[in-house]
């Protein structure tokens, strides 16, 4: 029978299997999660390092590179002690605290990417305004508003969801603090949260995923009337990254809650969850660095220092 007391702690479900299969995910996620934290912060080394690559488009770059740090960081070290000790509690201002987190970093993540969007749009469409229109002010200035719309959504997300109600014991069918995993544990009514859940998302998505589309289709239109084929090719270059990125974020955001069965399939929300919280952040810098040649001959000068400074 439900207890309808306090609720202090939640249990994290997480993914059932025997003490074998925990370990093999503890290994799994130990491993992208150093990844993750030596690619970002490799990135951030290399662009602050290097003079040539003080420009609007890895200014961003770092931005994002230090959002996927905190954003894995809120989710991976906490599901690897679940998997190394069996305890899979996490207390009720631990859970508020990640999904708050969680939310800020995952929203302002997709601004970041339309920003990028729209920097690159700039650099390819109006190259001899570029660095006017995309000054350092303008840059500073759309990183802060991205974070703002992160504040927003976390504050809208975290404080309609915990002000359900909960009864004991409280088990959550996932292995962090997402908003309709905990959304299904209550024993509230959630219609109206599952209503703003799609409502806020939604309009996320499309906002962010409008900037990307409209951007991306003027860079098309412009890279094809450039008459060289070499000179297509340069332009179109420096987007391939960054579309990649976009499309794997994008992906499954929409496909984990701008869906009215976001609340449906847990199990399945569970495996695309750990792509865009743990995948996602470990392949950003491992993209940016493999198909960008600057970063490529950036890492090759620092290193070539380095060597020749002793």
């Amino acid at each position: 029978m439900e207890n309808h007391t306090m609720v202090t702690e939640f249990i994290l479900v997480g993914f059932m299997g025997k003490l074998e299969t925990q370990l093999v995910l503890f290994v799994l996620f130990l491993i992208m999660y150093i990844i993750t934290l030596m690619g970002n912060l490799g990135m951030i080394l290399i662009i602050n390092a290097d003079s040539k690559l003080h420009t609007p488009m890895y200014f961003f770059l770092k931005n994002l590179s230090f959002l996927d740090i905190c954003y894995s960081s809120v989710i991976t070290p906490k599901a690897m002690l679940s998997f190394a000790t069996g305890n899979k509690t996490i207390s009720y201002n631990g859970c508020a605290t990640q999904m708050f987190f969680f939310s800020l970093f995952g929203t302002t993540e997709a601004f970041f990417l339309a920003v990028m969007a729209y920097d690159r749009f700039i650099a390819v469409c109006n190259p001899l305004l570029y660095h006017v229109i995309m000054s350092k002010k303008t840059c500073c200035l759309l990183v802060a508003v991205s974070y703002f719309f992160g504040c927003v959504n976390c504050c809208t997300q975290t404080g309609f969801t915990f002000t359900l109600s909960f009864c004991t014991p409280t088990e959550i069918n996932h292995f962090f603090c997402d908003v309709p995993a905990v959304m299904k544990a209550s024993c509230s009514v959630t219609f109206v949260n599952e209503i703003v859940l799609l409502m806020v998302c939604g309009l996320i998505i499309v906002t962010t995923g409008t900037i990307v589309l409209v951007s991306y289709g003027y860079i098309v239109a412009t890279i094809l009337h450039i008459p060289s084929g070499k000179g297509r090719h340069k332009a179109f270059s420096t987007c391939t990254s960054h579309l990649m990125a976009v499309s794997l974020f994008f992906g499954t955001v929409f496909f984990m809650y701008a869906q009215p069965g976001a609340l449906s399939s847990p199990n399945r929300g569970k495996v695309v969850s750990v792509f865009y919280t743990v995948v996602i952040p470990m392949l950003n810098p491992i993209i940016y660095s493999l198909r960008n040649v600057e970063v490529k001959e950036a890492v090759i000068r620092q290193f070539r220092k380095k060597v020749f400074s002793y």
